[in-house]
């Protein structure tokens, strides 16, 4: 399913914003980490399988953000992103949502807000999509070399993890800017 813009809108109505989801679970990621030369430092990794799924979507022209944690990644939770991110557009604008190509993503289930059209990416081209790279740095800074207690702290983590990003000046353009994206 694809929703368009209506055509009587100006190009400065328009916000362009991506969006994606993250599985974070209990099996973490394993980084490099600083040591004194000569040592090696140990880091434990659960064999636990809880996870939860970060849900994100970023408008790199206005460096803002929406996210929102679930507990499976399917067309409910999707519908509900929506909802969270059509809150996030600026009044008066309509927004293109760049998704990629998952089943919940593109099902006729969705009710797309008014002030959202949807954008599938073409198949298997998830380096098309920015949000990949903010749920890899959030991996490899707050969710790497670390056990997770259970579900609750996953979500925990995540949630403040997502925060400190969002609220870093300029963290979303700087990362998620992309030149074929822009609308001019």
């Amino acid at each position: 399913m694809i929703a368009w813009a209506p055509n009587d809108l100006s190009l400065e109505a328009v916000e362009s914003w991506f969006q994606d989801e993250a599985r974070v679970g209990q099996r973490g990621t394993v980084t490099r980490m600083w040591a004194p030369k000569g040592s090696r430092p140990r880091v434990i990794r659960p064999q636990q399988f809880e996870a939860a799924y970060g849900f994100g979507a970023v408008c790199p022209a206005e460096d803002k953000a929406a996210a929102l944690g679930m507990t499976k990644a399917n067309s409910e939770a999707m519908q509900q992103h929506l909802e969270v991110i059509a809150e996030a557009v600026a009044s008066g604008k309509h927004a293109v949502l760049v998704v990629d190509r998952a089943a919940w993503h593109v099902t006729a289930k969705l009710r797309v807000p008014a002030n959202l059209s949807l954008l599938p990416l073409p198949p298997y081209s998830p380096e098309l999509n920015p949000v990949e790279q903010v749920g890899q740095q959030l991996r490899h800074s707050d969710g790497a070399n670390r056990c997770f207690k259970n579900y609750d702290d996953i979500v925990e983590v995540c949630c403040q993890a997502w925060s400190r990003f969002a609220k870093q000046p300029d963290a979303i353009r700087t990362l998620c800017s992309r030149k074929w994206a822009v609308i001019v």
